[in-house]
């Protein structure tokens, strides 16, 4: 596992393969169908989603993301594009994408050598992408990929990025544990405290991102808590952040891969990082008033930069 200190992208941590065709170490990818040309002004959407042994909900996947697809591209006005990140999985993941997926349009898979992390899977994906706005998503369609058609729709101009949001109060939740539902809730709590922004949800996967807001951004975290990192590292710089209420449900095959005590303990750091990093650009925004400028080296902290919004 990477050390604290460590960051996720940019940097020189993820290693993709092409996998069964003998592929070599470097950022290659293993491509599933043919590459489609897209219609003249629609627009280009790259899906991101990370899989980490979900062998059991590839097929689910598959025929979610079908209706994702036709959702976007019946007027003709969106493409999607998908990025599959395979975080490295031992229990023919792989294999089963490459199988399930091997006729659709505008894919690829990448693999990471060894598992790193749901957050820096995302990376990965973002940092493949080719197009302004992309969008990731659980493997394991707790999040009904619909959800991202109105998101979409959001992502309006001089707004970053757009999170699905199950504790809005307009949201919803569907059968999860309650230890998760805990844990999520209690997590998204401390950071609006942290970060002193009105958010409801720090924690979901379901997202809309513009892509140059968020690419660059460093992370300690590769895990679960990593999501919730560079959403914080967004905000402190002074991103636009919109929630879309959402529904969250149980998923129906296969395991959680969240280790519970280590990621209760890597929230609880990261949350601590968050109170120092708000004071210190506090701090860097008061001195840069008194001698008229900002400071070069600490973002400024523009807490009205949070959008609430309703269904």
């Amino acid at each position: 596992m990477p050390t604290r200190r460590q960051s996720f992208w940019p940097g020189q941590q993820r290693q993709a393969y092409r996998e069964g065709t003998g592929g070599k170490p470097g950022r290659i990818t293993w491509h599933g169908g043919h590459s489609m040309n897209s219609p003249q002004n629609a627009t280009v959407i790259t899906l991101i989603v990370p899989l980490f042994n979900e062998v059991e909900s590839v097929g689910l996947l598959a025929s979610s993301l079908s209706n994702l697809k036709r959702a976007l591209e019946a007027d003709a006005r969106h493409v999607l594009h998908l990025r599959l990140v395979d975080d490295g999985s031992t229990d023919g993941t792989l294999a089963a994408l490459q199988q399930t997926f091997a006729t659709w349009q505008n894919l690829e898979i990448l693999r990471h050598p060894s598992n790193q992390g749901i957050a820096a899977a995302i990376m990965t994906g973002l940092h493949s992408a080719q197009t302004e706005i992309a969008c990731s998503l659980d493997a394991d369609c707790t999040y009904d990929p619909l959800t991202l058609v109105p998101m979409l729709e959001r992502l309006t101009d001089g707004v970053d990025l757009v999170t699905a949001s199950p504790y809005h109060p307009e949201g919803m939740v569907l059968n999860v544990p309650r230890w998760r539902l805990w844990l999520s809730k209690a997590a998204s709590r401390l950071y609006r405290l942290a970060l002193g922004l009105p958010l409801h949800t720090y924690t979901s996967c379901c997202r809309v991102y513009r892509r140059s807001a968020v690419v660059d951004l460093e992370l300690r975290h590769g895990g679960f808590q990593g999501v919730a990192e560079l959403l914080v590292l967004l905000a402190l710089r002074g991103g636009k952040i919109v929630e879309q209420p959402a529904v969250l449900s149980v998923r129906r095959h296969g395991k959680s891969k969240m280790r519970l005590l280590r990621t209760i303990l890597g929230h609880l750091s990261l949350i601590v990082r968050t109170c120092r990093l708000r004071a210190g650009a506090a701090a860097a925004n008061a001195l840069g008033s008194a001698i008229g400028s900002p400071s070069p080296r600490t973002p400024r902290l523009l807490p009205t930069q949070l959008e609430r919004t309703t269904a």
